[in-house]
């Protein structure tokens, strides 16, 4: 829902808070634009998890992504909850992990009881030592390593075959594994293409036919096949997934219903599919003007699809699989930056220069993503100001936000930008040789480091100079 006020009343950081008096477990994260915990302190500076901004920058210093545990945690328990709730068979949630994979995220909603979704051998080690039960780690990729198809399977989690290709690896691997029965069968599922369009970025859509994720609908037949006779493949499921950021209601239906008719299919190959993964996708709220389902509605929605065509397909209930990543954790985050330099252009536009950019946040200028922001130490001072948010690296297209309402700022204001959980870190770079920013959890007014800050020495420690250029 959109908020309006009336022409008179001059906004500022405050418009961005939930009322004291809402429950905030009521409350879907992905709905918001401030993590739940977001309040104004007697200082007028923003505090979040109990901890102020201003402070946290002060001891960590800046850029820092600051991640609300209540809100992670919030929307944990909401995608968990109303699966159990709407679907009569048996569920898990998985986090697609590639929003954001860090120790701390992963141990978080493991201790949610989520699954997770990986992407990489780098990704799988990180859930691993975090303490993830493999069994509830799900490998996908549309051109795995060797190396990581061996990781995955000694590891014991689940791998997701995207192509055929990947298929004849898998058969090839397994029968190199022989010395080690216990390895066999594989888990796999099979990733499909559901030719479903919808409105995202064309980046992010991954549903429709041209896509280079999954295997082809018109070899959906040959593939039940194939994999009905390798007796070194326990292939339990199957896997969809449409896109990113999505706001529509209809596509994700569509998804459900065409997924069970692959069940049907499969089964006629005697294949016993017992899951089914209807992917992630989402979306968020970023500005004022998005308006996506709630956890709760799209949850419920799935549900009622996947057991609706299942009774008409006299099919049992699979176990139901989604794996959600910037609906959990993208409005759990904001982003803490310091402001230095301004420049006026008259009659054009005023730059206000953070101390950080697309090397931290590469979705603007990937995307052509739109973020809002606060000014943490003026949050009831009035916003009279637009102006552009310049990052500091090289490049002229490193604008964070175009046209930012803000208080009038000032050299050494902190500036907070909203909803920056997902594919921020996960992307950040070393462009221009600056160090990647810490990440701190923040809870009941405690913050906890749980990525440090990248230093000048990390960035040449991969480096190596030979001795005839010393």
């Amino acid at each position: 829902m959109v908020l309006t006020y009336p022409v008179e009343v001059q906004l500022s950081g405050r418009q961005y808070l939930q009322p004291t008096n809402n429950n905030t477990a009521d409350i879907s994260p992905n709905q918001q634009l401030l993590p739940l915990t977001a309040r104004v302190n007697h200082d007028d500076h923003l505090e979040i998890g109990g901890c102020d901004v201003t402070t946290l920058v002060e001891q960590y210093g800046s850029p820092l992504y600051i991640l609300d545990e209540e809100t992670l945690r919030t929307a944990c328990r909401q995608y968990r909850n109303t699966f159990k709730e709407y679907y009569k068979g048996e569920s898990q949630v998985l986090y697609a992990s590639k929003a954001w994979n860090c120790l701390a995220v992963c141990a978080i909603v493991a201790s949610e009881g989520l699954g997770i979704d990986v992407v990489s051998g780098g990704e799988l080690y990180t859930a691993l030592n975090a303490g993830m039960n493999p069994g509830k780690i799900y490998l996908h990729g549309n051109n795995k390593s060797d190396d990581e198809l061996v990781l995955a399977i000694e590891s014991g989690c689940t791998i997701v075959a995207d192509n055929w290709h990947e298929l004849y690896r898998l058969v090839k691997i397994a029968g190199e594994q022989t010395e080690d029965s216990s390895l066999l069968p594989i888990r796999i599922m099979l990733r499909l293409t559901p030719g479903i369009e919808c409105h995202t970025h064309e980046y992010i859509r991954t549903g429709h036919l041209d896509s280079k994720f999954g295997f082809d609908p018109n070899d959906l037949q040959e593939v039940f096949a194939f994999v009905s006779k390798q007796a070194s493949l326990d292939c339990v499921g199957l896997h969809a997934h449409i896109g990113s950021q999505i706001f529509e209601r209809q596509p994700h239906r569509d998804l459900a219903s065409v997924m069970v008719q692959w069940l049907r299919d499969a089964a006629k190959h005697g294949l016993t599919i017992t899951e089914l993964n209807v992917g992630g996708g989402l979306g968020i709220k970023y500005i004022e003007s998005d308006d996506p389902p709630s956890i709760e509605e799209w949850s419920k929605a799935i549900c009622e699809v996947v057991q609706t065509a299942c009774i008409s397909e006299n099919l049992p209930l699979p176990k139901l699989l989604c794996e959600p990543g910037r609906s959990l954790i993208a409005t759990a985050c904001v982003t803490a930056y310091t402001v230095g330099s301004s420049k006026i252009v008259p009659e054009i536009r005023t730059y206000v220069a953070i101390d950080g950019g697309m090397s931290d946040n590469p979705r603007p200028i990937t995307y052509q993503s739109v973020y809002r922001a606060v000014v943490a130490n003026k949050m009831s001072v009035p916003c009279t100001e637009t102006v552009t948010l310049a990052g500091k690296h090289c490049e002229s297209g490193d604008i964070l936000i175009k046209n930012a309402q803000l208080p009038k700022t000032q050299a050494n204001d902190i500036l907070v930008v909203m909803g920056t959980g997902a594919y921020n870190y996960s992307m950040a770079s070393n462009y221009n040789r600056l160090p990647r920013p810490a990440a701190v959890v923040v809870a009941n007014g405690e913050a906890n480091l749980i990525l440090q800050r990248e230093t000048y020495q990390d960035l040449i420690r991969q480096d190596c100079l030979p001795e005839r250029l010393k």
